[in-house]
């Protein structure tokens, strides 16, 4: 891999981990129309890790105001709110923690493939849509982080266990499920990112103790590129979903997810992959 294939990539990781879009679906088609023929399996594997991190790094960034309790600048309110925000996070991503690492093994050997990409772009871009029309009318009844409590934080946590599967979206399937729960589109998207964190963080631990760091100096730059372009990318894309959802619902993403899908399948079909 070189580094511009590493900055497309970033770019590609940067949108799509945030929007509801699945990143996964769209890693695979520029894996398919990129050449990554050389490129050895685990070196791709903890590449993808890598560049989530820089995506995650902008999360923490954008946020670090409200995410952290310890500001000498907040008052003693501020920082008790800060803290069961934490807490908060972290009940909600004890069911990913504890089911992910028992599943993860099984669904990359038996649902890592493109069908089962498609499927889930198609199946919760249908659900996106048919959520929104069903709410249309409909006032949220958690319109604030601070009225969201630990049982619906942990239903909306349960719900990132789906993630696990190829092409559901951790962020779609969160979003989806705080939707169903009452929240409002902002709430949802906010708490969506902010469960990412702790998640995606361990995840690219467990890989470093997995796959090691064994690099060549080449190898290491192109990681470098590409987490500092999902970061970059990343810190623009949450800017513009926030401002998104005070206006718009999230119909167009499930008509684009439905349209992806379609892609996915079509191209994987006609190389004999599918």
């Amino acid at each position: 891999m070189d580094i511009i294939k590493s900055i497309v990539l970033g770019i590609i990781e940067g949108i799509t981990e945030w929007l509801p879009i699945s990143s996964t679906g769209h890693l695979i088609l520029a894996k398919e129309f990129l050449d990554f023929q050389n490129v050895g399996q685990d070196f791709w594997d903890f590449f993808l890790y890598v560049i989530q991190l820089g995506a995650i790094l902008a999360v923490v960034s954008a946020f670090f105001k409200k995410l952290n309790p310890f500001s000498a600048k907040k008052s003693l309110k501020e920082k008790q709110s800060g803290y069961r925000l934490w807490i908060k996070i972290v009940v909600a991503c004890l069911p990913a923690a504890v089911l992910g690492l028992i599943l993860n093994d099984t669904v990359e050997k038996y649902l890592e493939n493109p069908l089962t990409v498609a499927i889930t772009l198609i199946l919760y871009g249908v659900g996106f849509i048919v959520l929104e029309t069903v709410n249309k009318n409909r006032k949220p009844k958690i319109s604030n982080l601070s009225l969201l409590n630990l049982k619906t934080a942990l239903i909306i946590g349960g719900c990132q266990v789906l993630s696990i599967i190829p092409g559901t979206s951790r962020s779609g399937v969160t979003i989806l499920g705080a939707l169903l729960l009452g929240c409002s589109r902002y709430v949802a998207a906010e708490f969506s990112f902010f469960l990412a964190i702790p998640v995606m963080v361990g995840t690219s631990g467990l890989k470093l103790l997995k796959h090691g760091f064994n690099f060549t100096g080449m190898e290491i730059a192109v990681m470098i590129f590409g987490m500092l372009t999902a970061y970059i990318v990343s810190v623009a894309c949450i800017k513009f979903l926030m401002g998104f959802v005070k206006k718009h619902d999230f119909k167009s993403f499930g008509y684009y997810r439905i349209a992806l899908g379609i892609v996915v399948f079509i191209t994987f079909l006609e190389t004999g992959r599918g």
